[in-house]
């Protein structure tokens, strides 16, 4: 077995071991949790399944954990898979038919479920029925069969792009908001605790401020401040340790990353601020158009460094101020 082979399966144990286990344990998302607590004990009264979820917002907010929560709390199986993986009609077809009675199907990335393959999921959906056609031309037969009641939960960092018929089929549609920082500093606290970590109130501050507001992110940041307090032979985790992981990882104290910065200082520098395509902005920075738009844009513009036009990307006054490291406003998360 190889080195890297090792740590990727430690990366992905650990990650598995702070992800939260109970609701107890999963921090914000207040609104979202509320509902779903409804929903679900709305279900069990009547002793039925819960009724088809959809979750949307930016990646790393909890979708996952609040899908297996979803199959905790209903003590069923869950599912997994994603959007892409579905790659055809029998694929989807294989998966719902081996969904037994109460199963949680999770599927991720909603979004990128192609067109003809979400017609499989209607009928699922709607009266548990799976319709089938085997065979080709004038011999193919068309066979109907019964699924077993589940719940399916969708998760999509771009609801827009789903169909209106797909999005019309769930029972209960929820959003997860970014994090506040005072619940990133609760998240980073228990996955402290979690690791076996100290950290002084100075640095916890410091990384919750650079998380995007995003677990995922804190969660990220604080390993990586734990490897190198670890090297430094380092007991406690303090600012000096989590301002060097910050250098070593390239990302500033408002978590913007090298390629965000590119993307801004092209945007300022060679298209005069604006507005420019996306097409350009992507030619230009040497980046696929959808992993701007998904992953670096959201960000940028909810620290009212970027905005989205008609016409296209602007840089905002903001952006100018970041560049030159006069930016100075409070950072949008706190709270």
């Amino acid at each position: 077995m190889s080195t890297t082979s090792s740590d990727n399966r430690e990366e992905v144990s650990i990650d598995l071991t702070l992800r939260p286990s109970n609701w107890q344990e999963y921090i914000g998302q207040d609104k979202t949790k509320q509902g779903l607590h409804i929903l679900i004990e709305a279900a069990k009264k009547r002793k039925e399944t819960v009724d088809h979820v959809l979750l949307y917002g930016p990646a790393g907010l909890g979708k996952t954990t609040l899908a297996s929560l979803i199959a905790k709390e209903m003590r069923a199986n869950l599912r997994i898979t994603s959007g892409p993986a579905i790659e055809k009609a029998g694929d989807l077809a294989s998966i719902l038919s081996n969904l037994e009675h109460g199963d949680v199907l999770f599927i991720d990335e909603a979004h990128r479920i192609n067109r003809s393959i979400e017609e499989v999921l209607y009928p699922a959906m709607e009266s548990r029925k799976l319709h089938l056609i085997i065979g080709k031309g004038p011999a193919a037969r068309n066979f109907e069969l019964d699924l077993p009641p589940f719940t399916l939960v969708a998760a999509t960092t771009r609801v827009a792009l789903l169909s209106n018929p797909l999005r019309s089929r769930f029972g209960a549609i929820f959003k997860l908001d970014f994090y506040t920082e005072d619940h990133i500093k609760k998240i980073l606290s228990r996955s402290a605790d979690l690791l076996r970590v100290r950290v002084d109130a100075e640095a916890l501050a410091l990384l919750a401020h650079a998380s995007r507001a995003t677990p995922r992110v804190a969660n990220r940041l604080l390993k990586r401040t734990r490897d190198l307090a670890e090297v430094q032979e380092k007991p406690v985790i303090t600012k000096e340790v989590a301002n060097s992981t910050l250098a070593m990882l390239e990302v500033d104290q408002y978590g913007i990353e090298p390629q965000e910065r590119k993307i801004l200082e092209t945007l300022v520098t060679k298209f005069k601020g604006g507005p420019v395509g996306l097409k350009a902005l992507a030619a230009s920075t040497n980046e696929e158009i959808d992993t701007i738009e998904e992953v670096y844009e959201p960000y940028l513009i909810r620290l009212g460094l970027l905005e989205r036009t008609g016409k296209g990307r602007i840089a905002t006054l903001h952006a100018y101020q970041y560049l030159k490291n006069e930016f100075h406003d409070l950072h949008p998360f706190l709270g």
